[in-house]
């Protein structure tokens, strides 16, 4: 067999498959509100492209492994939304634990957390230290794109503020399910007295708690209305690029480390 999915093997040739080099890839999506002009899914629908499309470039020069993506995820900032169904974080953490123990009967010492939510990532970085305790695995986060709002970048029309159904993450769709898109939708929703803020701002030094509909009734954050396909499949392929680089780096990764 030539596939990478985990669930297409039998367990006893899974297990002869895999080495202590094997990196299991486990992608996080959301079903969450994205405004008036994308799907709940989105956040699950990119990630999943993004970990498939990851797997058939660098799968075999990394040894990658695809786990099934977990698409109810840590999305209350949108529990306001119906249509959205979230975990709270002990919920999430438990589950994490109970798939993290399950793969520890694997040969795989590499586990990465591919995360296309960004309302996951710090829970994610407590889980990457939780697991390595308990587990043994290496643990690693990645994120198909960095969020603005976790230091990534955004359109300068967004002035850095896009971090929720913007022009980066509408192109993306409009690239991979454009048939989910509905671009008769598209309005500008920029909160622009927060990027005003030196410190207290989306990916700056202060952090605060906030929820979507802090910022408007739709539920966006961003301005979609220059989104395309063409933009979409450039981000795309740019950041499968960067994620090969990045996969890599953890195949060569090794810990305890000394000196």
């Amino acid at each position: 067999m030539t596939t990478r999915l985990l669930t297409d093997y039998a367990a006893p040739s899974l297990l002869e498959q895999m080495s202590e080099r094997s990196i299991l890839i486990q992608p996080f999506g959301s079903i969450e509100q994205h405004g008036p002009h994308l799907p709940l899914a989105t956040d699950s629908i990119l990630v999943e492209a993004s970990a498939r499309a990851l797997i058939a470039r660098f799968g075999d020069e990394h040894d990658l492994w695809l786990l099934p993506t977990l698409t109810y995820t840590k999305s209350n900032e949108h529990a306001w939304a119906g249509g959205t169904v979230w975990l709270s974080a002990t919920t999430m953490l438990a589950v994490i634990d109970d798939i993290a123990r399950s793969l520890s009967l694997l040969p795989a010492k590499r586990l990465v957390f591919l995360n296309g939510h960004g309302g996951n990532s710090a829970l994610l970085n407590v889980a990457c230290r939780e697991v390595r305790l308990k587990y043994g695995f290496m643990t690693f986060l990645a994120h198909p794109h960095v969020p603005a709002d976790h230091g990534g970048t955004s359109d300068p029309g967004e002035l850095g503020m896009g971090i929720h159904g913007g022009i980066g993450e509408t192109s993306a769709m409009l690239h991979v399910r454009p048939d989910l898109v509905d671009t008769t939708q598209f309005s500008r929703n920029v909160p622009e007295a927060l990027a005003q803020n030196s410190f207290v701002r989306f990916g700056g030094s202060v952090s605060f708690g906030w929820l979507s509909n802090d910022f408007g009734a739709d539920g966006h954050i961003g301005d979609p209305r220059g989104a395309s396909a063409e933009l979409g499949a450039k981000q795309f392929d740019a950041a499968i690029e960067v994620l090969g680089k990045a996969m890599g780096e953890i195949a060569r990764f090794s810990l305890p480390m000394r000196g």
